[in-house]
């Protein structure tokens, strides 16, 4: 069994990093990500581990479509830089990250009315809070983001907590969507049975794999949105495979983060053209996995934080 440690750069500091850290698996089907967040202990990182040996050792379901649309995403950047992002992606559809930590409301306005400018009137506007507003914030912040963007697709993850979300979604018109609270949760269907949704949005690595994905998608009953966990274009690739698979797709997907990365381990990174991926399975070759490789401090932090989950997994199904 092969396993490669790399760490890339971030061009933007994003979820409070800046070098991406993670490991790559090869196996008969292919290469496969692991590359759960520093936050993830042992047990949340399972899921990661079991969505890497699935897309090492099993092939991906038959696609039912060649290309999937994607949004591009705005970090918590100034306006200028916001919109110069969202000109330069070809994408129609925009993720604008909000609620930084040290910012302001006024910031987010000014970011989210950028990026409008830079769609212009026909684009969608989704926004992302990562949890971070309490229940009153993000009734008050929602509709001036609405007014800002001219309308919004919907707000996504405004609070921690599904309770939260489902009072939130009571009280604004705007719709909400659902991602920590699917896959950080022990039941990631109850965001469904309480009402505090309007889409769900799936990750494959923190929610086991594409065919675990695949069924939460046919058991949650929402729209489902395909997004990533700031993965290289390997990891990418399997988020592309869920996209394709999916009955029904109706929400661009959150999958063209590759440009956030410095560097990539792929020759032939999975970057939208005219806002859509291709449905490709990127392969690492020896050079662009040279130019990513890991200190040895690093290669050895992530090997043994390995062993820990993959025990776990060995205990799991022993």
């Amino acid at each position: 069994m092969q396993w490669r440690t790399y760490a890339v750069g971030m061009r933007v500091r994003f979820r409070g990093i800046s070098v991406r850290e993670g490991m790559l698996l090869r196996g008969p089907c292919g290469w496969a990500e692991w590359s759960p967040f520093a936050d993830y202990d042992t047990h949340e990182s399972l899921p990661w581990l079991l969505a890497a040996y699935e897309a090492a050792y099993e092939p991906w379901p038959a696609p039912l479509r060649d290309a999937v649309p994607v949004n591009v995403t705005v970090p918590a950047v100034g306006p200028d830089r916001a919109y110069d992002i969202v000109a330069a992606s070809g994408c129609r559809t925009a993720k604008v990250k909000v609620a930084e930590q040290g910012q302001s409301l006024a910031d987010d306005v000014d970011r989210v009315s950028a990026v409008r400018d830079a769609l212009g009137a026909d684009g969608s506007i989704r926004i992302d809070a990562n949890g971070a507003w309490s229940v009153d914030d993000a009734v008050t912040a929602i509709p001036r983001l609405d007014r800002a963007a001219g309308g919004l697709q919907y707000a996504e993850q405004p609070c921690r907590d599904v309770e939260e979300l489902a009072t939130v979604r009571r009280r604004v018109a705007v719709p909400v969507a659902a991602d920590e609270s699917i896959r950080r949760a022990e039941d990631p269907l109850r965001v469904a049975a309480l009402g505090a949704a309007d889409v769900a949005v799936l990750k494959v690595q923190p929610l086991g794999g594409v065919r675990g994905c695949l069924r939460i998608a046919e058991r949650i009953g929402l729209p489902v949105v395909v997004s990533s966990a700031l993965e290289t274009s390997v990891g990418i690739g399997a988020g592309v495979a869920l996209a394709a698979a999916l009955p029904e797709l109706p929400y661009a997907c959150g999958l063209a983060t590759v440009r956030l990365l410095r560097e990539d381990v792929v020759a032939e990174p999975l970057v939208p053209v005219d806002g859509l991926l291709s449905t490709r399975r990127p392969q690492p070759n020896a050079a662009s996995l040279a130019a990513a490789c890991a200190s040895p401090g690093v290669d050895a932090r992530w090997r043994e934080r390995l062993a820990a989950v993959d025990a776990l997994r060995q205990d799991h199904y022993s």
